[in-house]
C-alpha cells in the first residue's frame, strides 16, 4: 500500500463525514427504520479508522455530529449517532487492542448501557415511541432486549469491517 499525503488524510474522513450526514439525515426524515439507518452511519467513521486511523475515525464522528446538529431537524437521529453509532467504532478499536474477549464485550456493554441511558433519559418519549409496546412499559425488559440487540450488532459490525477490509479497502487503495 502507498504511503497516505497529508491531504488525503483529511480528505477521506471529510468525505466519509459527508456521506455518513447525508444518512444521518435520511435516518430523519425517513417514516420508519430511523435506527437502521442512523447504525448505517457508523460505518464510515469506521472505514476512517479503518483506512487512515483513530483520528481520522473520531474527526469524521465530531465533524458529522456537529453539522448533523445544526442542519438535521430530528434531534433524536442526531443524538443516536453522536452518543452511540457514531463513537462506537472508535471505543470498539480501542476495546479490542486489549485482546480479551470476556474483558471486551463487559466494556462493550458498559459503553452500550451508558451512551443508551443517556439517549434514553434525554429522549425517552422519542425512545418509547419507535419501540413495541412490550419494551416501551417496562425498563428493564427494555434494556435486556437493547443488550441482546447490541450484542447481535457487534457480531454483524465486525463482519462487516471484515467485508471492508477484504473487498473495499483493497480496491480503494
Amino acid at each position: 500500500m502507498r504511503r497516505k499525503s497529508a491531504a488525503s488524510k483529511v480528505a477521506y474522513p471529510a468525505i466519509l463525514s459527508a456521506l455518513a450526514l447525508i444518512l444521518v439525515y435520511l435516518g430523519s426524515v425517513a417514516p420508519s427504520g430511523n435506527w437502521g439507518i442512523v447504525a448505517a452511519a457508523g460505518l464510515l467513521p469506521a472505514a476512517a479508522v479503518i483506512s487512515v486511523g483513530l483520528k481520522a475515525g473520531f474527526l469524521c464522528w465530531a465533524a458529522t455530529a456537529i453539522l448533523a446538529f445544526l442542519l438535521v431537524p430530528d434531534k433524536f437521529c442526531v443524538l443516536l449517532f453522536g452518543a452511540l453509532f457514531g463513537l462506537y467504532p472508535m471505543v470498539k478499536s480501542l476495546i479490542e487492542q486489549l485482546r480479551k474477549k470476556p474483558l471486551e464485550y463487559v466494556l462493550k456493554l458498559v459503553f452500550f448501557n451508558a451512551a443508551f441511558t443517556v439517549i434514553y433519559l434525554v429522549m425517552s418519549s422519542a425512545v418509547a415511541a419507535s419501540l413495541p409496546e412490550v419494551l416501551g412499559s417496562s425498563v428493564w425488559m427494555l434494556y435486556l432486549a437493547a443488550n441482546v440487540v447490541f450484542l447481535m450488532y457487534d457480531y454483524g459490525f465486525s463482519k462487516l469491517i471484515a467485508l471492508y477490509i477484504a473487498r473495499v479497502q483493497r480496491a480503494i487503495h
